[in-house]
C-alpha cells in the first residue's frame, strides 16, 4: 500500500505546524494545501496554494486536516465527508452544538475516521500520568483541577477563552478519568473590551463522581498549564507547558509534632519527579489520526467526543450567562 495521500485547509499559525508534521510523518504524503488567504508563513514549499475546500478535495485525498477558524469547519469538514476523505479538524469540533452533530452524523454515515485536535490528550505528561492512573498508582481518584492562563492570543477572534482553552482542560480530565461529565457551572468575565469572555471558572462533576475544577484566562501575563490529579494515594501534577510529571506521595511516616497529630487527614511523603520520553504533541496526534485511518489501534479523539466536550462548553457558558446573583442579609453575596 502506498502512503495516505494527505490535504491541509489552512496554513495559519496552527496549520503550518500541521504542514511540517504532515511532510514528516510515515506513511502520509502531503499533496495539497488550500488557504484563501495564501501562504503567510511560507510553508508550501513546492506544492500550490490553492484557493478552497473543493480544489483541494479535486486532488485526490484520503485524509485531511482542517486548521482554519472554527466557524468555517463545518463546511468544509462536510464537504469532506461527502468525498470520502478520513478528516481532523481543529478544536473546537463546530461553532454550534448543531452544526457538531451534523459533522459526527455525516462521517459515521459514511464510515469514515473523523477526529477534533485536542492536542493536549498527547502531551506527554498527561499521557504519563494517563498510563500510572490506569496502573493504579493514586489508588481511587478523587478530584482533578486545571490551571490554564497567560496572555490573550491575537490569532483568536471568532471564540472566547472557554471554547479555545477551556475545552482542552475538559477534554483532558475526561479522558485521564475515564468518565464523561455529569453537572458542571461557570462564571465568566469579559475584562479586553472583547464580543467573548476572556475569564472562565468551572466548577462541576464526573458521572464516576471525581470532582472538577478549571481556572481558564487570557489575563495573566504568567503563562501556566497545570493538571492536578488528587487521589487515594497521593496527587499527581502534569506540567503540560514543560511536559513534566511529579507525584506527591501521601506520608507514611508517623507525626511526633504533636500541633501536627490534631489534623486528620494524609501527611507530605516523597515527591518524585519521572523521566519519561517526551515526544511532540502534535506528531503523536498525527501518528493516533493515521493508525485510525488504517484501522489499527488508537486513541485518536473522535468528532463524537469532541462533540461531547462543546456540548459541556456551552452548559458552562449557560450557567454562567443565567447566573444571578442575591443579597443576602449579612451583606455576603451568593449564589
Amino acid at each position: 500500500m502506498g502512503a495516505l495521500r494527505a490535504g491541509l485547509l489552512g496554513v495559519g499559525m496552527m496549520g503550518r505546524h500541521h504542514a511540517r508534521v504532515l511532510r514528516e510523518l510515515d506513511g502520509v504524503e502531503l499533496v495539497a494545501i488550500a488557504d484563501p488567504g495564501g501562504d503567510p508563513h511560507g510553508v508550501a514549499g513546492d506544492l500550490e496554494i490553492l484557493p478552497d475546500i473543493d480544489a483541494l478535495i479535486a486532488e485526490g485525498l484520503d485524509l485531511a486536516v482542517v486548521a482554519v477558524p472554527t466557524r468555517f469547519h463545518e463546511d468544509a469538514a462536510l464537504k469532506l465527508a461527502a468525498a470520502g476523505v478520513h478528516t481532523l479538524v481543529e478544536k473546537p469540533i463546530a461553532h454550534t452544538i448543531d452544526s457538531g452533530h451534523r459533522m459526527v452524523d455525516a462521517f459515521r454515515e459514511a464510515g469514515l475516521v473523523g477526529a477534533v485536535g485536542h492536542i493536549e490528550r498527547f502531551n506527554p505528561a498527561l499521557q504519563e500520568l494517563r498510563t500510572r492512573i490506569a496502573a493504579g498508582d493514586l489508588g481511587e481518584v478523587y478530584q482533578i483541577a486545571t490551571r490554564r492562563q497567560g496572555p490573550f492570543p491575537s490569532r483568536i477572534a471568532d471564540v472566547g477563552v472557554a471554547k479555545d482553552l477551556a475545552s482542552h482542560d475538559i477534554d483532558l480530565t475526561s479522558w485521564v478519568a475515564q468518565s464523561p461529565y455529569e453537572t458542571v457551572s461557570a462564571q465568566t468575565a469579559f475584562k479586553s473590551g472583547r464580543e467573548h469572555e476572556d475569564m472562565i471558572a468551572m466548577t462541576g462533576c464526573l458521572e464516576n463522581g471525581v470532582i472538577v475544577n478549571h481556572l481558564v484566562n487570557w489575563l495573566s501575563p504568567m503563562k501556566e498549564r497545570v493538571t492536578i490529579v488528587t487521589g487515594e494515594k497521593g496527587a499527581f501534577v502534569a506540567d503540560t507547558s514543560t511536559g513534566d510529571l511529579t507525584f506527591f506521595a501521601n506520608g507514611t511516616i508517623p507525626l511526633e509534632w504533636e500541633s501536627m497529630t490534631v489534623f486528620r487527614g494524609v501527611s507530605e511523603g516523597d515527591v518524585t519527579r519521572y523521566a519519561f520520553p517526551k515526544r511532540e504533541p502534535l506528531r503523536v496526534e498525527h501518528e493516533a489520526f493515521r493508525d485510525a485511518v488504517l484501522g489499527l489501534p488508537s486513541d485518536v479523539v473522535t468528532m463524537a467526543q469532541g462533540l461531547r466536550t462543546l456540548e459541556v462548553v456551552e452548559a458552562a457558558l449557560r450557567t454562567a450567562a443565567g447566573s444571578r446573583r442575591a443579597q443576602t442579609p449579612d451583606g455576603v453575596m451568593e449564589r
